[in-house]
């Protein structure tokens, strides 16, 4: 459950949702949402890119300490392109009250790793914790494909984020009340990254529309 505990908590997990379906598989809880961009896949995925940089967006994502670009690689025959990004996150009021009484911290840090395919037109993006994983392990997969319903104009996003609290770490009596907290910001923060997403779809639609001839 500290998949969220991060992205949710920490708000990291910006992405779109309005249908949401969760299932508990033990101490498991997995989220799953999509949202439609009414913009083209080029547009989204640029604004993917620009989310974290944008100074527009400090304020909203004011959770996100520091981004770093580990590596990046272009396979020539693919034409796939592999980012690897480390991200220092701070989480405030993450959660309930003695979360950071227990953990001891409330910093922790995560790896993103996200791979385009042009040809195909596909972006996925792969978020996992690697800072208090003794305590939870947060995993959010996010993927950006031209909608079947229009492909040339539309974008989909299906995200899922898993949450998994140690059986038997500290949290581990607690679990129900930490999941809850989790989903409660993971919703706050789907709504933020929906709106950061598409204000610089805005922008950049603008700006293309004033370079046009």
């Amino acid at each position: 459950m500290l998949q969220t505990f991060l992205k949710i908590f920490c708000g990291v997990s910006l992405y779109r949702s309005f249908s949401v379906r969760i299932r508990k598989i033990v101490m498991v809880k997995a989220y799953a949402q999509e949202h439609v961009y009414k913009h083209p896949w080029e547009r989204v995925t640029s604004a993917s890119w620009r989310k974290f940089a944008d100074p527009e967006n400090k304020r909203t994502l004011s959770h996100i300490l520091e981004v770093d670009t580990l590596n990046h690689k272009l396979e020539p025959l693919s034409g796939k392109l592999y980012i690897y990004a480390t991200l220092a996150l701070t989480c405030h009021a993450s959660g309930p009250w003695f979360i950071k009484e227990i953990i001891g911290q409330d910093i922790s840090n995560y790896v993103e790793s996200t791979v385009v395919d042009a040809q195909s037109k596909s972006m996925q993006l792969t978020t996992r914790n690697v800072s208090l994983q003794k305590f939870i392990e947060v995993e959010e997969k996010i993927r950006y494909d031209p909608h079947p319903d229009n492909l040339t104009g539309w974008t989909i996003c299906e995200q899922e984020t898993s949450i998994r609290i140690k059986p038997l770490s500290a949290l581990a009596s607690m679990a129900e009340k930490v999941e809850q907290r989790c989903a409660e910001r993971f919703m706050q923060n789907s709504v933020k990254g929906r709106e950061v997403m598409e204000r610089i779809c805005k922008y950049l639609e603008a700006e293309f529309s004033w370079m046009a001839p």
